[in-house]
């Protein structure tokens, strides 16, 4: 693979809109970087794929993402973070190249919560597919050994997003379900982590069936502050990035969709451009 070694912009991979929302926090962040996003809402949705073709997706997402310029990837989608991102790391990008890096959003959060939580008892709400991988209560074991983790799948919030039904009074009938279902699991559960980034948008109504002293975690500003903190510490990746305040948006389904949804997200028009990276 022929790689260029010129400054580019941060690549932002998910398998279809949710990434959106860490995007937005990566932008407040880091308002100078220049930054492209890539949905393969052609394949989505990666949840109730196999480990292998999330990983054989995510990857081939990953070196596109490089051949257009990218140093450093971020993959904004919690299935992928679970499923293909150590793989990634340690098989793949010694051969690629060493000094390109792919970051998820999995172990921030996880990284976070062990400060948060007083009771040590942490709730995850997530979609079926991050909910079976067991990948955040995989994580918090490893860090926090003490904390007891407590999971609830959530398959009606992601279609109510994406339909723009999440400010409807319908929404509450499922939020309060899921919530509920994942309060009877322990009443002592006093910090709960949004394992989508589609939920973010649901934050509000998630807040109305909870007590005021339970914290919810999003992941967008966990990661975005993660990153300046890593690019801080690590200057040589910053200068392989460019400043120009430029976003560019790439999908592998209908350009028109896309627009329509991204606009959902991050509540502004979007330009996008067809792609393919198969």
């Amino acid at each position: 693979m022929n790689l260029s070694d010129k400054a580019g912009p941060i690549g932002v991979f998910d398998s279809g809109y949710g990434g959106l929302t860490i995007l937005r926090e990566l932008e407040k962040a880091l308002p100078e970087h220049d930054f492209i996003y890539l949905g393969d809402n052609a394949r989505n949705p990666y949840g109730t794929r196999s480990y292998e073709v999330v990983y054989e997706y995510t990857l081939q997402a990953v070196l596109r993402l490089f051949e257009m310029g990218c140093h450093l990837v971020i993959l904004a989608c919690n299935t992928a973070s679970a499923k293909a991102l150590r793989t990634i790391q340690q098989k793949d990008l010694p051969g690629i190249d060493p000094n390109r890096r792919v970051l998820g959003v999995v172990r921030p959060s996880v990284e976070l919560v062990g400060d948060l939580s007083r009771t040590r008892k942490v709730g995850v709400l997530g979609t079926s597919g991050t909910v079976q991988s067991e990948s955040y209560p995989i994580e918090i074991l490893k860090l926090h050994p003490d904390i007891k983790v407590f999971s609830e799948a959530c398959p009606m919030w992601v279609p109510l997003v994406e339909n723009n039904e999440y400010n409807g009074d319908g929404a509450d009938y499922f939020i309060q379900k899921n919530v509920s279902q994942l309060m009877q699991k322990d009443a002592h559960i006093d910090t709960i982590i949004l394992g989508c980034t589609h939920y973010p948008l649901l934050k509000s109504k998630i807040q109305k069936y909870v007590s005021s002293n339970v914290t919810i975690l999003s992941q967008g500003p966990v990661v975005a502050n993660r990153l300046v903190d890593y690019l801080q510490r690590h200057p040589e990746m910053d200068t392989k990035i460019t400043r120009g305040n430029q976003n560019r948006f790439f999908t592998t389904e209908s350009v028109a969709k896309f627009q329509e949804s991204a606009g959902i997200f991050l509540s502004k028009p979007v330009l996008a451009e067809h792609i393919k990276i198969d």
